[in-house]
């Protein structure tokens, strides 16, 4: 590198791309650097003989309930391909009784049942009312009247059928969480403003065609691992096996947990919130299939919860295939299977055929047949897989957000607190405006010339 970089952005995820791309919109030089081998982090997508296999499960609510993704998206010109982003069909169901029910998380099924009990669904209705009338911002849970409860003590005065067929299941599904130690303001901001799963969407092309997108017009060093971070009065040094970088700034769009580690001088507030901050691991199985195959009752539906009550390590079954039809050849079929929290906790750091062997056996009696039709698998596992939004870093929040500008910033979806690619792209604003008025407040400050990064 022979040239000043304003800003050095850790980590090519959707956080990170977005974060870089406001920058370098505002006419700031940009760098990312990631340490894997290929964009997109945990919205990675991997592309084998005509197979899109995504290593997340992130669908896609409309503009009402992400924003800022959409806003992207449109800036991004993927909203003139009317392909490009389209409705799954089906995207919810919930295992009960030896099918899965369909219309889950949709007005319909209130009426139907999706697997839930007449009573348990006015119960569901009366809390859609209550999170309605006083719902949390997804940006600022701390705020919530909720305070620092727990996701069971909201629930504790409904059905418990709510808990153990339907919310314990989602929580648990799609973001890793325990209600018994998770803040209940982020998820019911997120329940609140995501809308019916009847208008759920995919990328087309795999969930990584955002972070593609925006890599194709960055500067993106990927297999370039950042090791360390310090900030001092020239500028910020970040230390790599590929050769040092320095910046006027940086942001780190990585886990928080990896964040702290690389950068052990924020401040009080920062590292407080960092501390604060859990994850929950994640583990999924994609099973690559001769055939195309679904949990029984399931017709052109996508995923279907599995309550812990029907099976303690296995979570939620996805049909790949229906999720989109490009996403597999024609005649074949993928299925994932993801660990439950018990399951992810016990089986992270298990051989591949171990998990892959013990979740295919869980799903056979939702799937049956399944293992006979499996050509190969893939296993994606996350160490820092989801934030698991507990009422202490809720506390320690408010402290964080109004920590003032510096050289080192972040971006993530551990942020607002939020496991989707909305927390991700959203955070990447407040990050990129901060670092802006750092650079504002410092442009008189000489930068040192960066060394050649090898």
């Amino acid at each position: 590198m022979s040239e000043t970089t304003d800003v050095a952005v850790v980590g090519a995820g959707p956080a990170g791309l977005a974060t870089a791309h406001t920058l370098a919109r505002a006419g700031r030089s940009v760098r990312v650097l990631e340490a894997a081998d290929a964009v997109g982090g945990r919205m990675r997508t991997l592309r084998e003989h005509g197979f899109l296999i995504d290593t997340g499960a992130e669908m896609l609510p409309p503009a009402s309930a992400y924003p800022a993704t959409w806003r992207l998206i449109r800036a991004l010109g993927l909203d003139t391909d009317r392909g490009a982003v389209t409705r799954v069909r089906g995207a919810l169901a919930s295992w009960r009784g030896g099918r899965a029910r369909p219309h889950t998380g949709r007005p319909l099924g209130l009426l139907t049942g999706a697997g839930l009990s007449p009573r348990a669904r006015v119960d569901l209705l009366r809390l859609q009312v209550r999170l309605a009338g006083a719902a949390p911002d997804p940006e600022h849970p701390e705020r919530s009247p909720l305070g620092a409860r727990t996701l069971a003590d909201l629930l504790r005065p409904y059905h418990p059928e709510l808990r153990e067929r339907l919310i314990g299941p989602l929580a648990a599904g799609f973001f890793g969480w325990d209600p018994e130690r998770t803040a209940a303001a982020p998820f019911a901001a997120h329940l609140a403003s995501a809308g019916s799963t009847a208008r759920w969407c995919t990328y087309r092309d795999g969930m990584d065609t955002l972070a593609r997108t925006l890599a194709d017009r960055l500067d993106v060093a990927t297999g370039h691992p950042v090791t360390g971070v310090a900030a001092g009065p020239g500028g910020v040094r970040l230390d790599s096996p590929a050769g040092p970088v320095t910046a006027r700034a940086a942001v780190l769009a990585v886990p928080a947990p990896v964040a702290a580690r690389l950068y052990p001088g924020g401040s009080r507030a920062e590292r407080a919130y960092l501390d604060a901050c859990e994850y929950a691991p994640m583990l999924r199985v994609s099973l690559v299939l001769d055939r195309p195959m679904a949990p029984v009752g399931v017709r052109g539906g996508f995923a279907t919860l599995v309550p812990a009550a029907e099976d303690p390590l296995l979570n939620v079954v996805t049909a790949d295939h229906n999720k989109h039809p490009g996403r597999v050849p024609k005649g074949r079929g993928l299925v994932s299977l993801v660990a439950s929290p018990r399951g992810a906790s016990e089986l992270l750091d298990a051989p591949d055929e171990e998990v892959a062997a013990r979740l295919t056996a869980r799903a056979e009696r939702l799937v049956p047949g399944l293992a006979d039709h499996v050509d190969s698998v893939r296993v994606h596992r996350f160490r820092h897989g989801l934030p698991a939004a507990g009422p202490r870093a809720l506390g320690a929040r408010a402290a964080f957000v109004a920590r003032p500008p510096s050289a080192v910033d972040y971006a993530g979806d551990w942020i607002a607190l939020r496991p989707c690619s909305e927390g991700a792209v959203s955070s990447a604003a407040t990050a990129a405006g901060r670092v802006l008025a750092f650079l504002d407040s410092t442009a008189a400050t000489p930068v040192p010339i960066p060394r050649e990064v090898r």
